[in-house]
């Protein structure tokens, strides 16, 4: 499935994997607009980078296993390239080409952007059309995390009434874990929460994203308990500057 594109990206990754290997410092110089949203965010923003070069950049990727999550970060057109299939967002649709019908196992609409907004985290956070609410702290091992929720103003997104939940490291400032809904199917919204830990990142071009990220189970009062199942790991991260073309986010013509 478009292999003269997945060969570009590839190309792509490799070339720019040295120059992000030598990326050891994180730059939080970078001032932050505190009245977009709260202090204590902005600083886990800088925590992870500034949200700056966030917003100068222009193409984020990374594979999942065998997938290869490709996002424009200005207009969200978003594709997943895999040996057997490739599913994405060209701006207007979502749509999905498989070699044989039946082999993505999935809604694609509800797939396409969801490990890119796992990924993406903090940042995705700042978006437009955000609420912020502060909750209490997040108690984990006796360690206590603060948090933030976040909502969406209607008509924001596929899914505005999810909800997120941001929980930090109360010194450092580090994303520690995110709670989440989902309400894609019901589009009704509901306090099922689930839980992520994230505790492995890596710096790439100036941000940190994760390594690997954990679904925890959790107990009768909501608070997470063990992991659920084997870690989500992440590799041959890119974030770059440059630009793709319009066409690489369209469905193949077979």
């Amino acid at each position: 499935m478009k292999k003269a594109l997945l060969l570009l990206i590839a190309t792509i990754i490799f070339s720019c994997k040295t120059e992000s290997k030598r990326d050891n410092k994180v730059d939080v110089t970078l001032e932050v607009k505190s009245e977009v949203f709260p202090m204590e965010l902005g600083k886990v923003f800088q925590k992870h980078g500034g949200i700056n070069i966030w917003r100068k950049a222009q193409i984020l990727s990374f594979n999942k296993g065998k997938e290869i999550h490709t996002a424009d970060l200005r207009s969200r057109k978003t594709v997943i390239n895999t040996p057997k299939y490739s599913l994405g967002f060209d701006g207007m649709e979502v749509w999905l080409s498989e070699d044989k019908k039946g082999i993505f196992k999935g809604n694609p609409a509800f797939y396409y952007n969801l490990y890119f907004y796992f990924y993406a985290m903090p940042f995705v956070l700042a978006d437009d059309g955000i609420i912020y609410e502060k909750v209490d702290d997040l108690v984990f091992k006796g360690v206590k995390y603060p948090g933030y929720k976040i909502s969406y103003k209607e008509n924001i997104g596929t899914s505005p009434d999810d909800n997120y939940i941001v929980y930090y490291n109360s010194e450092t400032y580090q994303m520690e874990w995110l709670a989440y809904t989902v309400t894609f199917s019901s589009k009704k919204p509901n306090d099922l929460f689930h839980m992520i830990r994230y505790n492995k990142w890596e710096v790439v071009s100036g941000l940190v994203f994760p390594k690997e990220i954990t679904w925890y189970k959790m107990d009768e009062s909501g608070l997470p308990t063990e992991p659920e199942k084997p870690a989500t790991k992440f590799t041959l991260p890119l974030l770059s500057q440059g630009k793709i073309g319009a066409s690489f986010f369209e469905k193949p013509i077979k």
